[in-house]
């Protein structure tokens, strides 16, 4: 880990900035970058504009205006003269995206609000979101399993199953076989089970959309496109009100991070999942804070954001595959197929750890005992 005065993406250091080597090579950094007080273009923000009004209110500002454009675009393509869904889920991802950008900042910087409103704001945007994301998770769900139950029934498996010894070469083309004859029926199964939450998930998704308490939301987010209300007092409008949450959110990451189960870790103890979900969730909330100081996301994190993402997508596939696996009375070649399918999902898994380890930039907090 990092030593407590080493500095971090949010805290301007202008005299690091003129010590360092210009000529320095590349190399993982031993915690994260110091930008100093820069927008994205690398140009230097002045002191006096970080700060609650000048950075916080309009990034909220933004983004409720983009939740009430995505919005008013949803219920245009969702009319039932829309001839295709292609529109109303590109409108459904960008409503998701602003509502998850503004909860997060509400939760990161709840001491530069009023407390009150963004507690009950974010609990709501939280319940929205959540609706919203089960259709698109179910129909990307079983699109990456009825592709992998491809891959796996084709002629040979796939090197990443492992190497085989050169007399195991009449089982393996057995079990190919069997895994044939159950692939089609367990693709039929997964299509059964994850069409028909998919179609709940909609019909949640729509009555949500249609209540009371989603009228409310949208109420609410369209005040806060005019108006943020901010914690009362000039103590909640300093820059320290906002470098001081966003470096808490960086360090809950790194610490959560450094935690992570070690790389020789077997990839089938699902217990061992939630500390990288845990991880996938703290580097969101540092994406939106770098956004709201420094105008941008850190690009250096974007592939190990993309590596957690594959990571939950991998884990809940796997987890579809074995549900489907406990249906009661199904034919000894489906449960068989529907085995390797989690198997497969959960190599998978292993291997988004690894991309991640790859792709993390801080080699330090990785290696860390």
């Amino acid at each position: 880990m990092r030593r407590p005065d080493q500095q971090t993406t949010t805290r301007p250091t202008p005299e690091a900035a003129l010590t360092t080597a210009p000529d320095a090579p590349p190399a993982k950094a031993a915690g994260p970058r110091t930008p100093g007080r820069a927008d994205a273009t690398g140009a230097a923000r002045p002191t006096g504009d970080l700060t609650t009004e000048a950075a916080l209110a309009p990034y909220l500002r933004g983004q409720a205006a983009e939740f009430l454009r995505s919005l008013r675009l949803h219920h245009e393509h969702s009319a039932p003269a829309d001839s295709g869904g292609h529109d109303a889920a590109a409108a459904t991802r960008a409503l998701r995206r602003s509502a998850r950008r503004i909860s997060g900042c509400l939760h990161t910087f709840r001491a530069a609000l009023d407390p009150l409103w963004a507690d009950q704001l974010r609990a709501e945007l939280a319940w929205l979101s959540g609706i919203l994301a089960r259709e698109h998770a179910y129909a990307g769900r079983l699109t990456r399993l009825v592709e992998a139950l491809h891959q796996l029934s084709g002629p040979a498996l796939p090197a990443a199953r492992g190497a085989r010894a050169a007399g195991e070469g009449t089982s393996d083309a057995q079990g190919r076989a069997a895994l044939g004859v159950g692939a089609a029926r367990a693709g039929a199964l997964l299509e059964r089970r994850l069409t028909l939450a998919r179609t709940r998930s909609h019909s949640a998704a729509l009555q949500a959309l249609g209540s009371s308490r989603f009228h409310a939301v949208a109420d609410a987010v369209a005040l806060l496109a005019s108006d943020v209300p901010l914690a009362p007092g000039p103590a909640g409008r300093t820059a320290e009100a906002l470098l001081e949450p966003a470096e808490r959110a960086e360090q809950r990451l790194l610490a959560a991070v450094a935690a992570l189960p070690p790389e020789d870790t077997e990839p089938y103890n699902e217990a061992q999942d939630a500390a990288w979900h845990q991880a996938r969730l703290l580097l969101r909330l540092h994406r939106y804070a770098h956004e709201v100081v420094l105008g941008a996301a850190d690009p250096a994190l974007t592939g190990a954001g993309h590596a957690l993402d594959l990571h939950r997508d991998s884990v809940e596939a796997a987890g579809a595959a074995a549900a489907a696996a406990r249906t009661p009375r199904i034919a000894p070649a489906t449960a068989y197929a529907l085995g390797v399918l989690h198997a497969d999902q959960r190599h998978e898994v292993e291997a988004a750890r690894a991309v991640f380890r790859e792709a993390w930039p801080y080699t330090a907090v990785l290696s860390a005992p």
